[in-house]
């Protein structure tokens, strides 16, 4: 009998070329995303070294970072955002490449266009030239960010050399109550484990809480797996997965279909398999979470007071002290109803339909608070378009909200969607960091329904108050 592995361990093994001892492995890659931002060094080295793309038709382009979400006819105005479009164009055109370019009703954000392609499946390695790739997780991929040299490299041989993370369960027991949401349970894991508390490990979420979420709720949980550290995050393949997969363009079709489902029912984590650790909590008792710091691990649940530095370990102290300077905090006091200049509705994280749906039906018949700049931003131009046939983007216009083209916007600060500095921004995005979402900004990052609440009322809310 073959020793009981976890989900983790079986894809691992199936893509394993070579591994000799006290050396990373040869691993093997079935899907690589290519965006604007990390590829055109890489296309210059394969340049360079005379080198082509070994696999194109495993390669899949898109433009997502530096796009405008400005009409698509306005020209660009960021000079650097426009130089960075046209090497991708060029570089897709001289190596052979699917580009999902600047007029494709298919582009979008990489880690969006992905799932809703079918691309993403389970069982599969997958990389991207960004963090968030981690996204592609919650099929039962290994799915994981790379830098540019290992972008050029993958280009070249279709492997990456990579060592063998450690495995760490996150068991999510119980169930989610009303106004609570999957950004709420990952928000909650990285403030009870740490940002470094993932250093080493790919992250498998089970439990009941994981089990009932929707595969786009399932995304938002993996694609912050890196925020806790963690080289990756995945969740075992199930019918949910099934069902969302079946029919997308990219999809196995007839007698293939049946054939990968029987294997992707394969991969679930077996029974008496042992993880490196596990750490376990409870849906029942988590509240709408919020950060109140400069990096994702500071959060709270809305209705708690912001740690006060004197009540810490004195390590702690001077990053919480420095944190709290920066966002204009004072420890000891409730974020609850603090002043909110901008909403961010958008981001590799929180900007599926189902995201924007959850939005729409608290705004709907209602105004945006004066004062308060709220951006929409759709993860695809599929995304919007069936936003669009929902009637989602007239709710947004009519409460007073910027209704936007796709991109990855002011997650990143691009194109001018940014904050100005000592502007505070309710977001949806991953990244709370000095200067992430413009210079001097402060970010608050939380759920789609938090966002939208708080731009209701112009002030940091409580969504279950605004529900009742």
């Amino acid at each position: 009998m073959s020793k009981p592995r976890t989900l983790f361990e079986k894809i691992w093994d199936q893509h394993v070329v070579v591994d000799e001892p006290g050396n990373p492995a040869v691993l093997y890659i079935d899907l690589h995303l290519v965006h604007e931002v990390t590829s055109p060094q890489a296309f210059q080295g394969l340049r360079d070294k005379g080198l082509t793309v070994r696999r194109p038709d495993k390669t899949l382009a898109t433009m997502d970072h530096s796009i405008p979400t400005t009409p698509l006819d306005v020209p660009i105005a960021d000079a650097i955002a426009a130089a960075q479009i046209r090497k991708m164009e060029q570089n897709c055109r001289e190596f052979g490449i699917r580009l999902f370019g600047m007029d494709s009703p298919n582009r979008g954000i990489v880690h969006v266009i992905g799932p809703e392609h079918g691309l993403t499946q389970p069982g599969m390695t997958i990389v991207c030239g960004d963090s968030h790739t981690s996204t592609h997780g919650a099929f039962g991929a290994l799915a994981f960010g790379i830098g540019t040299s290992e972008v050029e490299h993958v280009l070249a041989s279709q492997t990456l050399l990579q060592r063998k993370p450690k495995t760490f369960e996150i068991r999510v027991n119980g169930r989610l109550r009303p106004g609570v949401s999957s950004k709420d349970i990952i928000l909650a894991v990285i403030a009870k484990n740490g940002v470094g508390g993932g250093t080493g490990y790919v992250f498998e979420y089970t439990g009941e809480a994981i089990r009932s979420l929707s595969m786009e709720e399932r995304m938002t949980i993996c694609n912050m797996s890196i925020e806790g550290g963690a080289r990756a995050g995945m969740i075992a393949p199930d019918e949910t997965t099934f069902a969302y997969i079946k029919g997308k363009p990219h999809a196995p079709q007839g007698q293939a279909w049946e054939e990968a489902v029987a294997l992707w029912r394969t991969l679930p984590t077996d029974e008496g398999a042992v993880y490196d650790r596990v750490m376990e909590l409870d849906a029942n008792e988590l509240t709408p979470m919020i950060t109140y710091g400069t990096n994702p691990g500071m959060g709270m649940a809305i209705n708690a007071e912001i740690p006060d530095p004197m009540r810490v370990t004195v390590s702690e102290r001077p990053t919480l002290e420095k944190a709290l300077t920066y966002m204009g905090l004072e420890g000891g006091k409730p974020l609850l109803g603090h002043k909110v200049d901008v909403v961010f509705l958008g981001s590799c994280t929180n900007s599926r339909i189902s995201d924007l749906r959850l939005a729409a039906g608290l705004i709907e018949g209602k105004r945006v608070a004066d004062g308060v700049r709220m951006m929409v931003v759709p993860g695809s131009q599929q995304v919007k378009k069936q936003a669009e046939q929902e009637g989602l983007d007239r709710i947004f216009r009519d409460a007073g909200a910027d209704w936007r083209e796709a991109g990855c916007s002011m997650c990143i600060a691009m194109n001018g969607d940014q904050l100005s500095p000592g502007e505070y921004a309710i977001s949806t995005s991953n990244r709370n960091f000095e200067g992430r979402q413009g210079k001097g900004g402060r970010t608050f990052l939380a759920s789609p329904l938090t966002a939208a609440a708080s731009a209701l009322t112009g002030r940091v809310t409580d969504v279950r108050t605004i529900m009742e």
